[in-house]
């Protein structure tokens, strides 16, 4: 093939790597316990040889397969190129789908076939009941045709017709069809071409401090196109891609792996910032005063926007570092350099506390229809701004439609990474964009310092009281999530005379809270009616209602919940966004009580 000097297309980051970047260890994953390696010629072999196997299993040209993963791996990117440059279409599925899901997108995109990565999801293809001819396994699954058997050594005549194949693909053309959660109705197929993805990883590349040699650890999944379009990223700089199979395993890969950078979710700053808070309740009183000082000059870090370091903070940085912040650094392998946190909102305290403890924590926004990167935080000075998701990336073009007195009004997007459109919804694709041809992401926000962007809420769960006042829940959720007491929340108040939330406390944090004040901790449903909790609860909801919100913003009553929202239950989609409906079904007794209860 071809010495690559450039890549247009998906397929060619490998050889990209290969020519340019060549490395030892291109992936890695644990097999049995015990890492598993590819160097970068691996990779490409072993590419070659899948795309040999699904050759002489006649697959054709525009045909997707379906990957059905519960988590990256080396062999999920391999198949990912190998299906690539024979023009199929990567169609991945999130493995917390639920049956009717996943036999929904399969009928919807005509997938012909699926990989998955082990036995239970076998077992959820299976129960979907989704039709197809021919399964796939990256482990040895009786019955199934396992990796080792579809892969085949390319003869002649096989390298010729990937070639061939190769060829004709162009950088336009459909490269992945990903389906978006969605809060709401059935999951929309968008459609991403290799150049909307290239455009994104080159864009990102352009703002991101990593080069060849660098080592980064992945274990969001792969059927998320944020961690996947990062991954591409990675192997386009010439890094190491060490793959992790579980978020519990993350602790004791970071040690061992001594990453560079990862991306993460906001939820997993937040466990570790809740390890830290009950190692704090073992250690003596000096230490935890030294400690407890460090984490509130952390909190102040003021390293943001045209902000520059004071002398007396960085000296008093110095000495925290000296006490506390290389222990945690060290606890994440020594060599930690950055995180990119996306998906959801980032508390700007654990912001600021992980950069001031020199792991550089910058948020970005974006949207599976813009492949998917729209804004981020920089790594040079004066380019963060905690609170906010960044500047918009090189060659994305972000307006602000029908901005109100404050600024605030709907993101619009243009440029090279805007999706083709909708899978077979022509409708919903022409819906989406304005005449004028900017994409309508749904989303508020305004600018600030005239180049940071702020996410505000979505237009479409604005809600107004009957007070005639608009109210958009995600920003009074956002202020609400800086509290340490709490995990989960959801503000209400459509056609109502107030604001009120559910929440769902963060009981790690309540506990120690309980036995530093003396109140006899049990089981999380009795916790929530204690008086003396209900009580901090509305302490500080004060805090949050009289320092963070606007008249009319704040929180007027609020119902504890013991059951945590999550995937399995239905109450979050697979990227960690609350199911409104869903959970409004769910607790419509405690919502009614909001409103009827006197309020706190």
């Amino acid at each position: 093939m071809a010495v690559s000097t450039d890549f247009y297309r998906l397929f060619e980051i490998l050889d990209y790597q290969l020519q340019r970047f060549p490395q030892e260890v291109a992936f890695a994953a644990k097999e049995n316990g015990t890492w598993t390696k590819w160097s970068t010629a691996d990779a490409v072999r072993e590419r070659d040889a899948l795309s040999a196997g699904l050759l002489a299993l006649g697959f054709q040209r525009g045909d997707r397969i379906g990957v059905l993963a519960h988590c990256g791996s080396a062999k999920w990117a391999i198949a990912d190129a190998a299906m690539l440059q024979l023009g199929l279409i990567p169609t991945p599925v999130h493995s917390t789908a639920r049956p009717e899901e996943l036999a929904y997108i399969a009928r919807d995109a005509d997938v012909r076939a699926f990989f998955v990565s082990n036995h239970d999801m076998l077992t959820l293809l299976q129960r979907s009941g989704a039709s197809v001819e021919h399964i796939f396994s990256f482990e040895n699954l009786p019955s199934i045709l396992r990796w080792d058997a579809l892969r085949q050594t390319p003869d002649p005549a096989a390298l010729r017709e990937i070639e061939r194949r190769r060829n004709s693909i162009s950088e336009n053309d459909l490269a992945t069809l990903l389906y978006t959660s969605g809060t709401t109705g059935q999951p929309k197929g968008v459609m991403l071409s290799h150049a909307n993805l290239i455009s994104n990883i080159k864009s990102v590349l352009a703002i991101t401090p990593v080069e060849p040699g660098l080592v980064a650890v992945s274990f969001l999944p792969l059927s998320h196109v944020f961690e996947r379009m990062v991954t591409y990223m990675y192997q386009a700089a010439g890094m190491s891609i060490w793959y992790v199979d579980a978020l519990e395993s993350l602790p004791q890969a970071l040690r061992e792996v001594r990453p560079h950078f990862f991306t993460a979710v906001p939820r997993v700053l937040e466990r570790s910032y809740e390890r830290l808070m009950e190692r704090r309740r073992r250690v003596g009183l000096w230490r935890r005063k030294v400690l407890d000082w460090a984490i509130a000059l952390g909190e102040r870090y003021p390293y943001a926007g045209q902000y520059r370091m004071p002398f007396s903070y960085r000296l008093q940085r110095w000495i925290a570092d000296l006490l506390v912040f290389r222990h945690w650094r060290r606890a994440m392998g020594g060599r930690l350099r950055g995180i990119a946190v996306g998906a959801a909102a980032l508390q700007p305290r654990l912001g600021r506390l992980f950069s001031a403890a020199g792991v550089d924590i910058r948020e970005g926004y974006g949207l599976t229809e813009t492949s998917p990167v729209i804004a981020f935080n920089r790594f040079e000075p004066g380019g963060v701004h905690f609170g906010t998701v960044g500047m918009p990336v090189p060659g994305v073009e972000v307006r602000i439609a029908n901005p109100d007195a404050e600024g605030i009004g709907e993101i619009e997007v243009r440029g090279p990474n805007v999706m083709l459109g909708y899978w077979n919804q022509p409708d919903e694709t022409t819906a989406r964009f304005t005449p004028d041809g900017w994409l309508k992401t749904g989303d508020l926000g305004r600018f600030e310092q005239k180049r940071f962007l702020r996410i505000t809420g979505r237009a479409s769960e604005l809600f107004k009281t009957t007070t005639g006042k608009f109210v958009a829940p995600a920003s009074v959720e956002q202020q609400l999530l800086t509290s340490p007491f709490i995990a989960q929340c959801m503000a209400l108040g459509l056609n109502r005379p107030y604001v009120g939330a559910l929440i769902v406390p963060n009981f790690d944090q309540l506990e120690l809270w309980c036995r530093d004040n003396n109140v006899h901790w049990t089981a999380p449903p009795y916790m929530i009616l204690n008086p003396k909790v209900l009580k901090c609860f509305e302490q500080e909801i004060q805090r949050i209602n009289e320092t963070l919100l606007g008249p009319t913003e704040q929180v007027c009553a609020f119902q504890l919940l013991a059951e945590p929202w999550t995937i399995e239950n239905g109450l979050l989609t697979p990227t960690l966004k609350l199911r409104r409906r869903n959970i409004e079904a769910r607790f419509a007794k405690e919502i009614e009580q909001l409103f009827t209860q006197k309020k706190r």
